[in-house]
């Protein structure tokens, strides 16, 4: 294996010798993720705002003064 300095170059390996072909593709992601969903047509789609806090966030703590003095907001 070929050396840069004193350690191992492995980028010969790491190459691939042939790339697939577009239909290749197609039939790995359809053995992956199965047949793809009909696009929704545009006079079905609505438009959707979110109304509650985002979950998985931390309640914030302290009171909201102190945090703009903090973070240095006027």
């Amino acid at each position: 294996m070929p050396g840069v300095g004193r350690w191992a170059h492995n980028a010969l390996m790491s190459e691939p010798r042939e790339s697939f072909t577009d239909e290749e593709y197609a039939f790995l992601r359809y053995a992956r993720f199965g047949e793809l969903p009909s696009p929704v047509r545009p006079e079905d789609r609505t438009e959707s705002t979110e109304t509650e806090p985002p979950r998985g966030l931390p309640e914030p703590v302290g009171d909201p003064d102190e945090w703009i003095l903090r973070n240095g907001a006027a």
